[in-house]
């Protein structure tokens, strides 16, 4: 590849996704890390580097890596208004995606899961529950990858479930949502990854299920991973701030902007914590309770066991290893076991207590906890809302897009849409975003007051011209001059 470049006459180097040299570098593409070659190999060309997701360590690596010390900067504003956050307790996760989607039948969005069976798992129960979902990750044949992204490309409505390998270069305007059925590793790639949605301006939706298990799996994930000790170390800082954005009590606009070094005065009013109120509690004795089991039980077991002992249930693991004679035995009754996994899990957040990796994800006691044992500090958690209530104010801005009575107007102005993109063998957003359509649909001005909203609008004609211009035609009653209903440029 260089002995071909330097067979040509170069004028750029463009190195785009550039936070990816430092993300994924040190791991599985380690050629990132060889970029910099360019300015010692070409010294005379100019490059840049691009990227819409790179806190301040990163654009440092980005600059030292890649050589580019004296390079200007331009730094934009990471805020992104029109995305609506929402973070919720993964408890029965497919059912909770269900209530999510439930409003948004006939939107085109993204599900991102860890693991390519859980992809394949996820895009066919999707596909039993009547919604179009298809799976994408690297383990699926190259024709099958490339006809899948073309259908999300080109149709509409359509559901991408896929791993981090899907999305970038990805430019679909109109993706209404994108949810996570597992944790991101990190604040840029959740970033990344949700910035995915609403590019055309109109509202949208992250949405993400995280749970304990997906930290045990996260950290198992980057023990086994091929960087060095000072990149692991990076990584791990990197997940606890990923966490503390999902324990948040305040508005994670506010929180993943402040990542980023950007600074907003005011909450968002535009996520889950701002809408909905976040509520806590004095956990400080039920804490000491749960740190007191870990230590008890040997600091071997995970949440699931300990949470039994806590309650005093009474199974064949809790008496094959004597559990039942703690002092801690039964002392959490008055908690119900939900609560119970809660507390572990923003005890875990707060770094109260470590994952065992090694150990098959049990937890265990570390130096932070000592103040809350000795009684020298009290700890405040928030409550996990009701599963009940958490699906019933998933409903945004992006899921009323359009009112009822505009239904069948917007559906034939899609259907119109994605006609003419199959003449013109293109996707149906380069015709026209879902912002231009919707704007059609809110200002129209028809000729005869009492056309408006009636079918013969419905069946209105259309022709697009070579120029950027669309032109409207309609029938009409006889005896009445022509006019188009509306035209825009």
């Amino acid at each position: 590849m260089l002995a071909f470049l330097q067979s040509l006459e170069i004028a750029l180097f463009a190195i785009d996704e550039a936070h990816c040299v430092s993300q994924w570098g040190h791991d599985f593409r380690r050629e990132y890390l060889q970029l910099g070659q360019l300015a010692e190999l070409f010294p005379d060309v100019p490059r840049i580097a691009l990227t819409a997701t790179a806190d301040k360590r990163t654009r440092e690596e980005i600059v030292e890596r890649l050589h580019l010390q004296n390079a200007e900067r331009f730094l934009s504003s990471f805020d992104r208004p029109n995305i609506f956050y929402r973070i919720v307790p993964k408890e029965q996760p497919r059912k909770q995606l269900l209530a999510f989607l439930s409003e948004r039948r006939s939107d085109a969005g993204i599900v991102y899961c860890l693991s390519r069976k859980k992809v394949d798992e996820v895009a066919a129960f999707l596909c039993e529950q009547g919604y179009p979902a298809l799976p994408y990750h690297a383990g699926l044949p190259n024709e099958t990858r490339s006809a899948h992204q073309k259908r999300f490309l080109n149709e509409e409505g359509l559901i991408m479930v896929a791993t981090i390998a899907f999305g970038m270069g990805i430019d679909k305007s109109n993706v209404r949502f994108v949810a996570h059925m597992d944790l991101p590793k990190s604040l840029e790639a959740y970033y990344q990854e949700t910035g995915r949605a609403g590019r055309d301006g109109l509202p949208a939706d992250a949405w993400m299920v995280y749970g304990l298990q997906d930290v045990v799996m996260l950290k198992q994930m980057l023990q086994n991973s091929e960087g060095d000790e000072r990149h692991k170390r990076l990584e791990q800082h990197k997940l606890d701030a990923m966490l503390s954005l999902c324990e948040e009590t305040r508005c994670r606009r506010q929180t993943l902007l402040a990542y980023f070094d950007e600074d907003m005065p005011e909450p968002c009013g535009h996520c889950d914590n701002c809408i909905d109120g976040v509520q806590t509690w004095d956990a400080t004795e039920p804490a000491r309770q749960g740190l007191s089991a870990i230590y008890r039980t040997g600091q071997r077991y995970g949440v699931g066991h300990l949470v039994d002992v806590l309650l005093g249930k009474d199974n064949e693991k809790v008496r094959s290893f004597g559990h039942e004679k703690l002092s801690v035995y039964g002392v959490g009754k008055a908690r119900a076991e939900g609560e119970w996994r809660s507390l572990f899990r923003q005890m875990v957040a707060r770094g109260l207590v470590d994952i065992d990796i090694e150990g098959y994800g049990g937890l265990r006691l570390n130096d932070s906890c000592r103040p809350l044992l000795k009684g020298e500090v009290s700890l405040e958690l928030r409550r996990d809302l009701k599963p009940q209530t958490t699906a019933k104010s998933s409903t945004s801005q992006a899921s009323q897009l359009v009112r009822g009575e505009e239904r069948e107007q917007w559906e034939a102005l899609r259907t119109l849409r994605r006609k003419l993109a199959q003449e013109h063998s293109v996707p149906p957003y380069v015709i026209f975003p879902d912002s231009t359509l919707l704007e059609m649909l809110r200002e129209q001005r028809p000729v005869w007051p009492r056309w408006r909203g009636s079918a013969a609008w419905a069946r209105a004609s259309w022709s697009v011209t070579g120029k950027p211009s669309l032109k409207c035609s309609a029938a009409r009653p006889k005896r009445r001059r022509k006019s188009p209903i509306y035209a825009t440029n």
